[in-house]
Order: C-alpha cells, then sequence, then structure tokens
C-alpha cells in the first residue's frame, strides 16, 4: 500500500483549514468551552451536559476510526483507482481535515442537532463545544496518520476493536451514530437506552 504521508505545504493546508473551521464555529456561536466553565481532559458521561463539550469523551474513537476511513477512502481512490492520475494523493490530508472539518461545522447546525435529539439516545444533544470539535479533527488527523504508517490489517483491527469497545461500553459507536442519523431504528434506541 502507498504511503499518503503529507508533506510540508500539506501541513500547511491543514493547520490553515483547522483553523479555518475553528474561525467558521466561533462565527456560528458555539461556546469555546463547556458551559460549566472549565476544559476537561476526558469527561465519560454519555447522557450528561458536558458530553462533546471537553477534549476527548466516548465519542473521540469515532473520529480517530473516521481517520482510517479516510485514509482507506484517499488510498483507494488515488494510489489504487488512479483518480485524477494520483495527483490529490499528496494532498490527501488536507483534504481528509476538510472532510471532517465540514462534518463539525454541519454537525452544529440546528438542524444536525435536532436530529441528534429526534432519534438517537443524545436527548439533551446541545451540538459540541469548540474544544471538542477541534480536538474531534485532531482525533480524526490522528487516526488518518496512524493509518499512514501501520499496515492496513492493524487499522483494520483498530477500527474493529474501537467500534467493539465503544459499543460495549456504552451502546454506541460510529457505525450506530450513522444508522440512528439515517435510518433510525426503534429496537436500536431502546436498546441503546438501555445502557
Amino acid at each position: 500500500m502507498t504511503r499518503l504521508l503529507p508533506h510540508r505545504s500539506a501541513l500547511i493546508a491543514t493547520l490553515a483549514i483547522f483553523l479555518g473551521a475553528v474561525a467558521v464555529l466561533f462565527a456560528m456561536g458555539r461556546p469555546p468551552i463547556c458551559t460549566c466553565g472549565h476544559v476537561a481532559l476526558w469527561h465519560g458521561t454519555v447522557q450528561s451536559a458536558g458530553n462533546s463539550q471537553h477534549i476527548t469523551d466516548w465519542y473521540s474513537p469515532s473520529h480517530f476510526t473516521h481517520g482510517l476511513i479516510m485514509y482507506f477512502a484517499s488510498w483507494l481512490l488515488w494510489s489504487r483507482w488512479r483518480l485524477f492520475g494520483g495527483r490529490p494523493a499528496r494532498w490527501a490530508m488536507p483534504i481528509a481535515v476538510l472532510v471532517e472539518a465540514a462534518w463539525e461545522v454541519l454537525e452544529n447546525t440546528p438542524m444536525i442537532i435536532d436530529r441528534y435529539r429526534e432519534v438517537t439516545i443524545s436527548w439533551g444533544y446541545v451540538g459540541d463545544s469548540i474544544v471538542n470539535s477541534a480536538a474531534d479533527i485532531g482525533w480524526m488527523a490522528a487516526g488518518f496518520l496512524y493509518a499512514a504508517k501501520l499496515p492496513w490489517k492493524a487499522s483494520l483491527a483498530t477500527g474493529i476493536a474501537l467500534e467493539l469497545f465503544t459499543a460495549w461500553m456504552i451502546r454506541d459507536n460510529l457505525a450506530l451514530n450513522v444508522l440512528m442519523l439515517v435510518w433510525p431504528l426503534e429496537a436500536v434506541r431502546q436498546w441503546q437506552a438501555m445502557g
């Protein structure tokens, strides 16, 4: 598998995209930190006002897994299939950060916040603090770089392990989150509520 490690210009572009996303979140009026008034390295209570407000939480593994998936998609599109002659491969990292940053902005719009409240176990979800969104982008970048450095089997095993672990711990993970946003199932929602 060809490694898609970022070069200097790609790293600068990645940082610019990251800072742009933070600026957009500020412009949207998102709270910079938890309204509780402090920033914690870890917040482990899903059904609480502090969820998605601190640096890491139970959804951080999902963002790391986003990075694993983004790396695989980048490799597939530009190294394997040679889409656009493979030229975007040099910019795989900033493209992945752009996609993740766009999701963080979209996730914090009233439309998506309301959707989470309607169909998932996140009944009191108010969106992310800017610190949490920035950390989520960082977790995705960490997953991307992890996948760039290790054999694909290690990335696959890590992604599966993270999905199984968070499903066991909080009855939620990336796959269930996507399922419930796109095609909510009452049986899944009830199972998650029992956790």
